[in-house]
């Protein structure tokens, strides 16, 4: 019979923390402390299995389900000496989900689980406090409602500040008893409105509404959003967590927060987070209460007046640090943990890998090496390769000018300039157009996580460091500014209030998540200096890489940058970019549109002083590197004139009729000029443009050798070979000018000259290819547009609607498609092998920088990757990595 629940509490546990694809991160680590022996809550977990037969079940359980969730009941009930449904000593229940990986607030909990008006009176006597019970049983029905039943929460907010109108009172905490069962009454009344029915009594069908509710949320437009920004698979589905409740809001003696063994922002070795005294756990993140800092030491450095758990439960603060320290060790991780204190009793309730900020999880993962208690390779597997991206976010030049609106809180990081929005929908929107925006909200929601993710940046008027806004967004790497109390957000006019400056939609702002600062305007922003512990790990991951990494880059402050980065060569210089600026383009489509061969020669004449020119100060900062030359590749049409004004312009420059012109440009328009007279192509069609490119390559290597006193050694790249004959006749055109500028020069250059392969044919005969070709370079974005038929430019409106119906799992533009593109690649790096065996490979299409497509790279032995300049930090780690997983 197949296991579906699996028991945990004082000491006994059926679970631990490597089970966490079937009890999901929560389950696991609940049952991974029980065996630590820490004070956990007992319960019990419903495994993910259970979740995947729900939706592959029509929505039904598994027949044993009932059965072992009933002894789990039994067994939890031993465990704390109660019964659920018990009407004098009653087992109330929280029941919360737990994907196998950290999801925070994208899925539904329910708390105080088995109250009903029974119960609610054994709380009362048991806890010898009523307002205790009444404000706990309004919480649960509240949090029911809203999540099970499906009532709009914000009926029940309107009730309970209705009564606070009434009896003028300011905080849901000025409630007496009476009060809450008032409201209590209000709420089922509500219920009963909304629905036609009472609110549901019975503690067993509380239990099973609850667990049904956990598992549809895995569903729900906010979790699919999350797994689909994050790459979780559906398929993994959600466990179910059914814990005895433990109350942090049973007076002064109790308290409930959430902590950080280490600051997830900055990753400082100290211990971070915030608590409330007399509170249940959804209040310190919800924002509706300031919450207060733990530590002595994190409270001095806020400047905050409220005591800190050290000083006002300093026998709990000494525990609740000892076994953070116990955690962290425990798992050699930073520990994100959620506790409640229950009359002077701590309870440790959720452990789990915490998020952090790049920042923070290069400096953990740099620290803990150093310290011993990891690896260095540990350290370099640690840190996800496209994070790295994080780092590249500006920040405000001090010496900027800055019109301060307001501060609230650090929350995440790095800072933004954006138009303002109100809601995730016009984010969205916004984003779709081009345009940079940061969203205003009051205090953010999991509703909200489409619109953070389009944003730029987000600001909340509410909320501390460990709130909804301040996690996710240090998760996406985006900048944060929580908790910024001088703004008041009206919703209804959609306008920002602060300091009586009214701001609306549309006008910028930039926040600043390192200082908290909100500004008005557009600041001068910086790059940041790649130093510290990424410059540390980096060198690290440098080695541990078997492929080198390159970078794609044709101009100097493209060279410039992808060096800073780290870049070891030039693995695709596109000389067809070059030739776009006024006086190039016009020379450009005199030689197209000439006639003959010499008045081509002539117009080539006067581009040959600038290509060379270009390639000089290329070699100049490269000095020894590689750099591989691709020989002009653009479709014949981005060059020929389009307006009458551009006709007229090239025929004053020829000396010839404008309408004749115009005629010949007519002539040499094609119906699909990405498979047209392009690439070696065009080099056939006219062979004097691939000479006079070798001229200026060759010449300019000769120039900086010479006077650099280094090797600069060339590689020139005829692209969109699909016969080797095409190859040999460009070959033959580049050799023979190197000879011609060997006698004039008397210098012996040294080159080589290989091919781009792009084309399905060019790979299926890259053992022919290979008898012409030192090395290949794969050009993976026209060699997936010829693979699948697809032009990448206009894939964008099917490509989406293909994921979402699960026909394709990835836009195969963006991660290699490696069964089919990939295939073609690894045959061509084994037939070129087989007739060259020391044939240089690389891939120089945007894959270059996409680590899943660079850990394919590794399988199949590339000698190195070529990207766009900022993604060389991203591939330099994801080469690291790849090579550290095939080493097993």
């Amino acid at each position: 019979m197949t296991k579906w629940v699996y028991v945990f509490g004082e000491g006994r546990t059926e679970g631990a923390a490597e089970m966490r694809n079937l009890l999901g991160g929560k389950g696991a680590n609940l049952a991974e402390m029980c065996r630590l022996g820490l004070p956990v809550p007992p319960g019990f977990t419903v495994t993910t299995e259970v979740c995947t037969h729900y939706y592959q079940n029509e929505r039904r359980y598994p027949e044993e389900l009932k059965e072992q969730i009933a002894q789990a009941l039994k067994a939890v009930g031993e465990l704390t000496g109660k019964t659920f449904g018990d009407t004098s000593n009653p087992l109330l229940l929280s029941v919360r989900s737990g994907a196998r990986v950290s999801m925070p607030g994208m899925m539904d909990t329910v708390l105080n689980l088995g109250l009903n008006d029974v119960t609610v009176r054994a709380l009362a006597e048991q806890s010898g406090d009523e307002r205790f019970a009444y404000d706990s049983y309004r919480r649960f029905i509240q949090m029911y409602s809203d999540v099970v039943l499906g009532v709009d929460n914000d009926y029940f907010e309107e009730i309970i500040e209705d009564i606070k109108d009434e009896k003028d009172y300011t905080l849901d905490t000025d409630l007496t008893a009476e009060d809450w069962k008032v409201c209590v009454d209000a709420f089922k009344a509500k219920v009963k409105e909304e629905l036609g029915r009472d609110f549901p009594d019975d503690p067993q069908e509380q239990l099973w509404g609850a667990v049904s509710a956990v598992f549809q949320s895995w569903m729900i437009p906010r979790a699919q959003t999350y797994r689909k920004i994050h790459s979780i698979p559906e398929e993994w589905g959600t466990a179910v967590n059914v814990q005895a409740m433990v109350y942090g809001n049973m007076g002064e003696g109790s308290a409930t927060g959430v902590a950080f063994t280490r600051n997830p922002a900055t990753g400082e070795n100290a211990l971070y987070g915030e608590f409330l005294v007399n509170a249940q756990g959804e209040d310190v993140v919800a924002g509706i209460r300031t919450p207060q800092d733990i530590s002595e030491a994190a409270r001095i450095a806020s400047g905050s007046e409220k005591p800190s758990l050290e000083a006002i439960m300093p026998e709990v603060f000494q525990q609740f640090q000892a076994t953070c320290n116990k955690l962290e060790v425990h798992y050699r991780e930073m520990q994100d943990l959620e506790f409640t204190v229950e009359r002077g009793k701590l309870w440790m309730l959720q452990t789990r890998t915490g998020k952090r900020t790049l920042k923070a999880a290069l400096k953990i993962a740099v620290e803990m090496a150093d310290e011993g208690l990891i690896s260095k390779e540990e350290a370099v597997l640690r840190i996800d390769p496209g994070s790295l991206d994080q780092l590249l976010h500006p920040t405000i030049d001090p010496a900027a000018e800055r019109d301060e609106l307001t501060t609230g809180l650090p929350a995440s990081p790095g800072a933004a300039s954006g138009a303002i929005v109100f809601n995730p929908d016009e984010a969205e929107a916004e984003k779709a157009d081009g345009k940079a925006v940061i969203l205003v909200r009051t205090e953010t929601s999991p509703e909200d996580i489409h619109g953070m993710h389009a944003s730029e940046g987000i600001l909340t008027s509410r909320g501390g460091m460990t709130s909804h806004a301040a996690v996710v967004a240090r998760g996406m790497g985006k900048p944060c500014v929580s908790g910024a109390g001088g703004i008041r957000v009206d919703m209804q006019r959609q306008v920002m209030l602060v300091d009586g400056r009214t701001f609306k939609k549309g006008d910028i702002i930039t926040i600043d998540g390192s200082s908290g600062q909100v500004l008005a305007g557009r600041a001068k922003m910086l790059q940041p200096e790649l130093s510290g512990d990424f410059q540390k790990l980096m060198e690290w991951a440098d080695g541990l890489r078997r492929m080198r990494v390159r970078a794609n880059a044709e101009t100097p402050t493209d060279v410039k940058t992808a060096l800073s980065f780290g870049a070891e060569g030039i693995g695709l210089c596109r000389t067809e970019h070059m030739f776009f600026d006024g006086d190039r383009i016009l020379a450009v489509r005199e030689m197209i549109l000439s006639d003959t061969e010499e008045e081509r020669r002539e117009a080539l004449a006067k581009l040959l002083p600038m290509q060379r020119d270009d390639f000089t100060q290329i070699f100049e900062l490269m000095e020894d590197r590689p750099v591989t030359i691709r020989l002009l590749d653009p479709p014949l049409h981005e060059f020929l004139p389009k307006t009458e004004d551009e006709i007229g312009e090239v025929a004053r420059q020829m000396n010839v009729d404008a309408e004749d012109l115009k005629e010949r440009a007519l002539e040499l328009e094609e119906f699909n000029p990405m498979l047209g007279n392009r690439g070696c192509r065009l080099l056939i069609s006219f062979p004097e443009i691939a000479e006079m490119q070798a001229r200026a390559i060759f010449e300019a290597a000769a120039e900086v050798s010479r006077r650099r006193g280094v090797s600069v050694k060339p590689e020139v790249m005829v692209p969109l070979v699909g016969l080797r004959s095409e190859l040999d006749f460009v070959r033959d055109r580049i050799e023979a000018v190197a000879k011609e500028i060997e006698t004039e020069q008397s210098v012996k250059l040294d080159y080589t000259i290989g091919t781009m392969i792009e084309l399905p044919r060019a790979a299926l005969r890259a053992e022919e290819i290979a008898g012409s070709a030192e090395f290949f370079s794969f050009g993976t974005n026209d060699l997936t547009q010829t693979t699948f038929g697809i032009s990448r430019d206009d894939a964008a409106s099917f490509l989406g609607t293909y994921q979402e119906r699960k026909i394709l799992e990835k836009d195969p533009f963006v991660s290699l498609d490696t069964n089919g593109v990939g295939e073609l690649i690894e045959i061509a790096a084994e037939r070129g092998r087989k007739r060259r065996g020391d044939i240089k490979l690389g891939i120089c299409g945007e894959h270059g920088g996409d680590p899943a497509s660079i850990a394919f790279c590794e399988t199949i032995g590339l000698n190195y990757v070529s990207c766009s300049p900022f993604r060389v930090p991203v591939a330099r780690l994801a080469a690291a990595q790849a090579a550290l997983k095939a080493k097993g």
